[in-house]
């Protein structure tokens, strides 16, 4: 990965969250348990080998240029072990907790990584929409061709071997040719014991001219400590749209690691939303590889870190293929002590002729303590191209605060609205009203706490 010249932002605010008691002695990351799985043999290969991999790799240090000004420490993973069953009690409390959408096509909820809820009864025929360990008995050539294959260049391959040793959750979909399913597919992932780590994975394929939309959400239960390792992969093929939406809510003392992959093939249209509102340290890969001419992807993003929390983000967009085009849009607010690092990296092959693509990162600093950095950048291989980044970090307006308190509206309030507006462009390139209300919806819950 190339050097990045850095585009520093700087600002923060304390935390005042409880202590969490510290994990059992002895406590950590152990094998998976997979000699008595009855996944199929190939997987069994693939996740030894993966537990291999993960053991030889080292943890990224401060020189590492794709964890330059983050941490990758911060992820302790001696602190965690796999999650174990919950009780019926909690997994009742977590699916009444299981809020989000009013109108679904399907929905999952899944505690401590186990599925304890699947309605697909809404879902158009011939959709194949199942939980990842089901997936694995009876869609086995979709997986071998698109479940995890590619290379993890952005720093995280560490963590994503390790991912591959424990997946068992998640969903693997497949949308057939032509087929449109109008309304999203919701899953829940919930952490219900402290200390735990869950790995959901996320498998999207779409057939020629299919669409479909999947939002996950990631929560805690009970818990303010947790580990989500989750991965994403998106498949678009010939004309197909995906949308997908993962908003990470975690607990304050939670850990996050969310790493994505998207494919076009021509004319396909990707949005890869993510929303990163809880945990204490949260890092996000996110990479578009654009193999296919005419196809678009949009790659967005909304943070609200506050007190101490800490937002790492990491993008690439991979332009293969002529008349393609992307957009990048992220949006940080940040609040108390919390930092913000983003690197993105635009590149465009040699035969990638006519490529559009933009990267924008803006950062809203709501107190002088609060820190981003930015680190954009263009690798430009081909003619006729047109490229952009930038990278913009600065407080709240003295005169837009000023104009909103002179008609009687609090500090605390005005503060608020300009945060929701700020973040307002992002959302709406969403697209979805309902979706873009429920992120409204929980971004307002959080600043009620924030302001």
């Amino acid at each position: 990965m190339p050097t990045l010249a850095p585009v520093p932002q700087t600002s923060s605010m304390p935390s005042e969250a409880a202590p969490v008691a510290a994990p059992p002695a002895g406590l950590e990351i152990i094998a998976p348990a997979r000699e008595k799985s009855a996944a199929p043999a190939w997987f069994l290969e693939k996740s030894a080998a993966a537990w291999s991999n993960f053991q030889s790799l080292p943890v990224p240090g401060l020189k590492d240029e794709a964890w330059r000004y983050s941490n990758a420490k911060k992820i302790a993973l001696s602190t965690y072990h796999p999650a174990a069953a919950a009780n019926e009690h909690i997994e009742a409390e977590a699916v009444a907790a299981s809020s989000g959408l009013a109108e679904t096509a399907a929905r999952f909820v899944f505690v401590n990584d186990r599925l304890v809820v699947a309605e697909t009864d809404r879902l158009p025929a011939g959709v194949i929409c199942l939980p990842f360990e089901e997936a694995l008995q009876s869609q086995a050539a979709l997986l071998q061709q698109h479940f995890m294959q590619r290379e993890m260049t952005l720093g995280s391959a560490k963590f994503a071997a390790l991912h591959l040793a424990h997946v068992r959750a998640g969903l693997v979909i497949l949308v057939p040719k032509g087929i449109a399913i109008e309304q999203p597919i919701e899953v829940f992932h919930w952490i219900a014991a402290e200390h735990a780590a869950i790995f959901p994975h996320t498998l999207i394929v779409t057939e020629d001219n299919a669409d479909v939309t999947v939002v996950d959400h990631y929560r805690t239960l009970k818990a303010e400590t947790g580990l989500s390792l989750a991965v994403a992969d998106l498949v678009a093929g010939k004309g197909s749209r995906i949308r997908y939406i993962a908003c990470q809510e975690l607990g304050d003392k939670a850990q996050a690691m969310h790493l994505s992959s998207t494919v076009t093939a021509r004319d396909a249209q990707v949005k890869n939303f993510q929303v990163q509102l809880g945990a204490e340290f949260s890092r996000s890969e996110s990479v578009s590889d654009l193999l296919g001419e005419g196809s678009h992807s949009d790659m967005l993003s909304v943070a609200l870190p506050t007190g101490d929390q800490i937002v790492d983000q990491r993008t690439l967009q991979n332009h293969k293929a002529p008349h393609a085009t992307s957009d990048l849009l992220y949006k940080n607010a940040l609040y108390g002590k919390s930092r913000s690092i983003f690197s993105g990296l635009i590149t465009v092959d040699k035969e990638a002729h006519f490529t559009d693509a933009y990267q924008t990162c803006r950062n809203l600093l709501n107190s002088d303590e609060a820190e981003a950095t930015s680190l954009p950048g263009l690798e430009i291989n081909a003619d006729q191209v047109k490229c952009s980044h930038g990278a913009t970090s600065g407080p709240i307006s003295d005169e837009e605060l000023f104009y909103l308190k002179a008609r009687g509206i609090t500090d605390g309030e005005s503060r608020k609205l300009i945060v929701e507006g700020f973040l307002a462009d992002a959302l709406a390139k969403l697209g979805n009203g309902p979706i873009a209300d429920m992120v409204v919806s929980r971004i307002h819950e959080k600043l009620i706490l924030a302001v």
